[in-house]
């Protein structure tokens, strides 16, 4: 692996994280800087993300990052524009993606995924999508859990988070429902988990030689027990408290691979549930079962910073084994294990 040319693509708070480690990575080379905002064009990439002066501008025309002739972009706006992923590819420039369009090509849109296969192949580039949750949890871990097993009954991934410092009154109450009564999950919230994850799941069963049937999902909320007061405003007792939803890949009849994820503000809730901190746990059940819980050590006022380097990291980190990747949607089972450079 030699040094490779990037651009950043957007600097929202993982676009940001990802800029910076472009930066400080000893094999790549920061090449452009793509931003939606006026205010922040023009300006010095360094200065963006907190860093000396570096000489590369922000710029809001794509055809100035397309005409660069980067080895790759790190590709991270709020919603995918696929006019401008296949332009990029078209023109030679493979992506390393946070979004979640491309983890398993065959849950695409069957146009869709002919269309970007179609640019991959005419600039010879690949596209990944990866990040920590979906991505490193959902997928590179289940695989390498699953390599010593010859015999899986089911692997579930609880993913934790602990809200009550998050000082966000509009996340929590308006969009996320804490601190009202408790009511039934609505369908776009399990249509959400089920976009989100389900190809993660259908990922791993395909790698395993155990397609999935169906992905499912299902939702429910815990009240909280008495009064309490978070980083965001009061929850009443017998209001909404936690909240968790699950996505479980299906075969046969029963669920086979499953992810549930897990938010409270509180851990004294009216429910029968495991509440960890912050972080992951993973459960294998099979001949060679495994029982792992990894916590995010850090300060829950400081999580909001700290969080944004587990997704940004995995995809700058994923860089050069795309860009070296055969053409075409290149997949956590397609790539060879993500190595960081560190040194």
């Amino acid at each position: 692996m030699g040094g490779y040319r990037v651009a950043q693509w957007a600097t929202g708070n993982i676009g940001t994280r990802a800029l910076r480690a472009v930066l400080e990575h000893p094999a790549l080379e920061l090449a452009g800087l793509y931003v939606h905002s006026a205010d922040k064009a023009g300006r010095d990439a360094g200065e963006l993300c907190g860093l000396g002066t570096t000489g590369i501008t922000a710029t809001r025309e794509v055809g100035e990052i397309v005409a660069l002739g980067a080895d790759c972009v790190l590709y991270m706006p709020i919603a995918c524009d696929f006019d401008d992923v296949c332009r990029l590819l078209a023109a030679g420039t493979n992506i390393v993606t946070t979004r979640g369009e491309f983890h398993h090509p065959a849950s695409m849109k069957p146009a869709l995924r002919q269309r970007v296969e179609a640019a991959c192949a005419e600039g010879g580039t690949s596209i990944h999508s990866t990040g920590s949750s979906p991505g490193f949890i959902t997928e590179a871990l289940p695989l390498v859990l699953t390599s010593i097993q010859r015999h899986l009954d089911e692997l579930t991934i609880d993913e934790y988070a602990d809200l009550s410092q998050r000082d966000s009154p509009g996340l929590l109450f308006d969009v996320m429902g804490f601190g009202k009564p408790p009511t039934a999950f609505d369908e776009r919230r399990l249509t959400h988990a089920r976009v989100s994850f389900g190809p993660s799941l259908r990922l791993v069963a395909d790698a395993l030689a155990l397609p999935l049937d169906s992905v499912e999902a299902s939702g429910e909320v815990a009240p909280a027990r008495r009064n309490v007061t978070i980083a965001a405003g009061p929850v009443a007792a017998g209001t909404v408290a936690a909240q968790r939803i699950t996505a479980s890949g299906m075969r046969d009849g029963r669920a086979l691979l499953n992810f549930r994820a897990t938010w409270y503000c509180t851990k004294d809730i009216d429910a029968d549930w495991t509440l960890r901190d912050t972080g992951w746990h993973v459960a294998v059940d099979g001949d060679a079962p495994l029982d792992i819980g990894i916590r995010f050590p850090v300060p829950l006022e400081r999580m909001a910073s700290v969080t944004p380097g587990y997704t940004a990291h995995r995809a700058v980190n994923a860089v050069p084994f795309v860009c070296d990747a055969a053409p075409g949607i290149r997949t956590t089972a397609d790539l060879p294990q993500i190595v960081a450079r560190l040194g």
